[in-house]
């Protein structure tokens, strides 16, 4: 089985349930569109996932600095695969404080007749951590577990600088 999307227009999220930058529950599900034009940066983890609090939360705030003031938006979803006890709704405001991230973050469970949360189903994700980015088109470029958030950065910047030679 191949994960990860690559290539592919994203689908549309399907997580119901979701927290606001400042916490507070939102009272429609988060779409795409909310993220605005630019990058999307989907990271999904768990609590109780030991690489989510070593590797990814810290690469997801690297990101958020290192890319301040670019047009990217972000959203953390919890896609609660195991473990539902540690791995629940309330979670969310949990990790959002200590992470000091104002970001959207949604909690992601099985739809009714699947067996794996909706993001997992719909994008292809292995696991957690779990980093999904989305280009200004819409298409997936990039899926996987680790994110290199200096070579990514660097990557757009080259990226910006063909677009400005092309322009210029």
């Amino acid at each position: 089985m191949q994960f990860g999307e690559l290539h592919k227009r994203a689908k549309p999220l399907r997580v119901g349930a979701w927290i606001d930058a400042q916490g507070a529950p939102r009272a429609a599900p988060l779409r795409l569109e909310d993220l605005g034009d630019g990058y999307k940066i989907l990271f999904c983890f768990q609590h109780g996932c030991p690489g989510c609090h070593a590797r990814g939360f810290p690469t997801l705030r690297r990101l958020r600095r290192l890319l301040t003031g670019r047009a990217v938006g972000y959203a953390a979803i919890q896609t609660a695969f195991e473990d539902a006890s540690t791995n629940s709704i309330d979670k969310l405001r949990i990790n959002q404080l200590y992470y000091d991230l104002e970001i959207p973050f949604g909690h992601d469970v099985p739809a009714a007749d699947e067996t794996y949360p909706t993001f997992m189903q719909d994008y292809r994700s292995a696991g957690t951590p779990w980093f999904t980015v989305i280009d200004p088109r819409g298409t997936v470029v990039f899926a996987d577990f680790r994110l290199d958030a200096d070579r990514f950065v660097a990557a757009l910047d080259a990226d910006d600088a063909d677009l400005q030679q092309r322009d210029g």
